[in-house]
């Protein structure tokens, strides 16, 4: 099943590039991505809540090299498979609607991102996951070059650079591994016991490269050309799936590889998490292009789930997981519908706007619901991994947790202003008025509903979402159970569960 869900994206960019007309290339692109997420539904039908891989399928593919072709999902990287399922035809369903220009070339490149994407998410091969890694390189840097606005090969040769110098340090790193314990192997090497002192500068390697690609601070400068200058649907697949590839590349490799040197590393980590979070807040305060605001509210939301994982405890690191899916749908969602006001009047600077409810409340109503999602509003999904992130990394340290709280403080500063510059006060520009700005039609609403309908169902009823992370974040070695306040939150007549099991947020929420 695995195999059908990495490769099957890759087929339908084949069929793409073959059909004969653009309208059949829009059905075919938009059928391939809909029939990938339909595959990666079936993966919760037969799902167990236990730490061990799952759907796993291992081949011999390079055997004299000990090389495996070797794929598993676990709950740590189930919830951002369906992720990267669901904003795919979102996003082809956006671009069929307004890229003009050699449109099949467009949507293969979409695809075979999708497939790039889904690979690094499921190898546990390390040669393997560094095919996919790199692969996904390739596609975003050619969409945001060809298709993206004025300054865009700029944006694309940064973003390929950053992301190249990072990536070259983690293969030596991948192949020292190698030397040392004699397999590629995920499993394996975590079963091997690497020395102490290649820990700490394989370590180092793979970290640069997954904090390029988050991006942590200081190496976030990268991201805001890219996200500008991006087509929309780039910006969407961008924000909502390939800056998790860092974040997942901690948890999956790092953690588990390296525990050493993550106990050395972790509050240097945590500290640059937290003045990313206060930076790129304070930042995206400072914009006046609503597109670039989102592009630095990237770069402070990713700083959360940075700090969650490295408080290493199970309530920060569970909340890290489902913050990943969570920043995913509410900043997808945001760069959605800065890309469909742009379509409509040109122009992404805040001050052109204002009073639209009265022009576009439909519009309106949607960019609420999706800023207050983003910026953490109870009952939506953003309070709730948040405040599992604040939770377990007050337990490690109060001072980042109460500076990453006020964090969430000026992330409703800026949306709001935001919100209230765009949307509120007098509709005094003509170029808003109704008659010449016209609502949200029906496609744009079906693409924007899947994702509302997912802020509320993980704001309300999150342990549907936990469950199945919480037992392979249990399993990390490096990650502590949390004991303290557990007493406050056992249900006294069910003794027969063990603290490992029990997750805060149930009785809290």
């Amino acid at each position: 099943m695995l195999s059908i869900l990495t490769f099957l994206p890759i087929v339908g960019a084949i069929v793409v590039l073959l059909a004969p007309s653009d309208s059949l290339k829009k059905w075919l692109a938009f059928g391939a991505t809909v029939a990938t997420f339909v595959v990666s539904l079936l993966l919760l039908p037969g799902w167990q809540e236990i730490p061990d891989m799952q759907f796993v399928e291992r081949y011999a593919w390079m055997p004299d090299l000990n090389i495996y072709y070797h794929l598993g999902v676990d709950g740590i990287s189930l919830w951002l498979v369906l992720l990267t399922t669901l904003l795919m035809p979102i996003a082809v369903a956006f671009s069929n609607q307004h890229i003009k220009q050699n449109l099949g070339g467009y949507l293969a490149l979409m695809l075979l991102m999708e497939t790039a994407v889904l690979g690094v998410f499921l190898a546990l091969d390390l040669v393997l996951f560094y095919v996919f890694w790199e692969f996904s390189l390739i596609p975003m840097a050619f969409l945001i070059g060809k298709w993206g606005s004025q300054n865009r090969i700029y944006a694309a040769v940064k973003f390929f650079l950053y992301t190249l110098a990072g990536s070259a340090l983690m293969l030596v790193a991948i192949l020292a591994l190698y030397f040392n314990a004699g397999t590629f192997d995920l499993l394996e090497l975590q079963r091997a016991g690497l020395p102490p002192g290649l820990q700490q500068l394989a370590f180092l390697a793979f970290a640069l490269a997954f904090a390029i690609k988050v991006p942590l601070f200081p190496f976030h400068t990268w991201l805001p050309d890219a996200h500008v200058e991006a087509p929309t649907a780039g910006s969407v697949i961008l924000a909502g799936v390939l800056l998790k590839l860092g974040t997942y590349g901690f948890l999956r490799f790092a953690l588990p590889l390296f525990p050493v040197a993550v106990a050395n590393y972790a509050t240097l980590i945590s500290i640059l998490a937290v003045v990313g979070i206060l930076y790129g807040a304070l930042v995206a305060l400072a914009q006046r292009d609503l597109k670039s605001l989102v592009a630095y509210s990237s770069v402070a939301h990713m700083g959360f789930v940075v700090l969650g994982i490295f408080a290493l405890n199970e309530q920060a690191v569970s909340g890290a997981v489902l913050q990943m899916v969570n920043h995913g749908l509410s900043t997808g969602a945001l760069f959605l519908m800065v890309g469909m006001l742009y379509e409509r009047r040109h122009t992404r600077l805040m001050k052109d706007y204002g009073g639209l409810w009265a022009s576009v409340p439909i519009f309106s109503f949607f960019f609420l619901v999706v800023a207050m999602s983003s910026a953490g509003l109870p009952g939506l999904n953003g309070f709730i991994g948040e405040f599992a992130i604040l939770l377990g990394t007050f337990k490690s340290s109060p001072i980042l947790a109460v500076l990453g709280t006020a964090g969430v403080i000026l992330a409703a500063w800026y949306l709001l202003h935001a919100f209230r510059q765009v949307v509120q006060g007098a509709l005094t520009n003509p170029a808003n008025l109704k008659e010449n700005l016209p609502d949200l039609n029906w496609k744009e609403i079906g693409q924007l509903v899947p994702l509302v309908l997912l802020f509320f169902a993980i704001g309300l009823a999150p342990n549907f979402f936990l469950d199945k992370i919480n037992p392979s974040v249990a399993a990390l070695e490096v990650v502590q159970t949390p004991a303290v306040g557990h007493e406050l939150l056992v249900d006294s007549s069910d003794q027969s569960k063990q603290d490992s099991d029990i997750n805060p947020l149930t009785t809290i929420y």
